[in-house]
């Protein structure tokens, strides 16, 4: 039984969320404002993303501020929000879309922009454009394999679970309001359809759900069990100089944290680095007299790090080789492209280092 588009839009109509990227009843949504929120929701929460959304509009108010700002100032903006290639295509992409003149306003053009998928074209196109097509996300996932009682797991169900969402906005009264279509289904996955306690008593689809009707909810969507997250080890290096300033240099652009700003290091394994190994690489080498200040556990999609931060005081910096690093105030690390994994490594860093004396 296909749920009624009418019921969800008249829940939605009482239970709409405020949120600061989501336009008003009667006013029509950004699509730049739609954009950013949409890439930055990827593999994040909505209570995470709040602060960093506003944060950003403040500082790139519009697509053209985007495109012309430098990419270090993109990195730093998104600093902490994690996955950063989602940054790096965020600003390739806006200077296309400056290029074109504005955004597409078709799917098939939105997903020819760089770091726009499948999902991310429909949400901007039913949101911001009025087209009448179903956004999939893990929300909308999960309704439908409520709704219709699909209980092949994850991810092997995702191409069957897409096709059933295409029939969800059938009835006219959701393809003539599309945006407002995409934003319930969004909703009611985020407030009712929740995933371990499912609100069904208040869903405006309790009615034709097969799977709360088989008393399943609770078990789908089914998921294929998980294999156990691995743990890799790296080593990572503080050098203070008596001026104050710190050894930093720049992941290559592509792979993991890709563009950002690191303390040197060595690379990641899947054993504890010896330390008089990991020595050999820190910038200047082992001569400086280097010790641990702590240890930083940070966990990626799929694995966890556990990094070794090691610190040394020198009176001057030694000269380094381009690969080693560049060196800059302390003070000024704050405002460049860390991560939020070495702004941990460096908070420890310094911490350790206290008021020692310089070697």
């Amino acid at each position: 039984m296909i749920p009624s588009s009418s019921a969800l839009l008249a829940w939605y109509d009482h239970n709409r969320r405020v949120l600061p990227w989501r336009a008003l009843p009667g006013q029509a949504a950004d699509p730049y404002h739609v954009w950013i929120s949409e890439i930055m929701l990827q593999q994040t929460t909505v209570t995470a993303v709040v602060p960093y959304y506003h944060a950003f509009l403040a500082r790139f108010p519009t697509v053209e501020r985007l495109a012309a700002a430098p990419l270090d100032d993109v990195l730093a903006a998104w600093a902490g929000l994690g996955y950063y290639s989602r940054a790096r295509n965020l600003h390739r992409c806006a200077g296309e879309i400056v290029q074109r003149g504005g955004f597409p306003r078709d799917v098939e053009g939105l997903q020819s922009l760089p770091g726009i998928g499948p999902y991310t074209a429909s949400a901007i196109a039913a949101i911001a454009f009025g087209v009448p097509v179903v956004p999939v996300d893990g929300n909308v996932e999960r309704i439908v394999a409520r709704v219709f009682a699909i209980e092949e797991p994850l991810p092997g169900a995702r191409r069957k679970l897409g096709r059933e969402a295409l029939r969800l906005n059938g009835e006219t009264e959701a393809r003539n309001r599309p945006s407002d279509f995409a934003q319930a289904l969004f909703d009611l996955g985020a407030t009712v359809c929740v995933p371990r306690t499912p609100q069904c008593l208040l869903c405006p689809w309790v009615v034709s759900c097969a799977a709360h009707k088989a008393g399943i909810q609770v078990l789908l969507p089914a998921k294929t069990p998980k294999a156990a997250r691995p743990e890799r080890h790296g080593v990572h290096f503080l050098l203070v100089d008596e001026a104050g300033q710190i050894v930093l240099r720049r992941r290559p652009d592509k792979g993991l944290l890709g563009g950002t700003i690191e303390l040197p290091g060595t690379p990641w394994q899947d054993a504890p680095w010896p330390l008089p190994e990991a020595f050999e690489l820190a910038p200047g080498g082992s001569r400086h007299p280097w010790r641990v200040a702590g240890t930083v556990r940070h966990v990626f999609s799929h694995f966890a790090l556990m990094v070794t931060v090691c610190v040394a005081r020198v009176r001057t910096m030694p000269n380094l080789l381009p690969e080693e690093g560049f060196v800059v105030p302390a003070v000024q690390a704050e405002g460049l492209a860390l991560s939020s994994l070495m702004r941990k490594c460096l908070g420890t860093g310094l911490e350790a280092l206290g008021n020692e004396p310089a070697a």
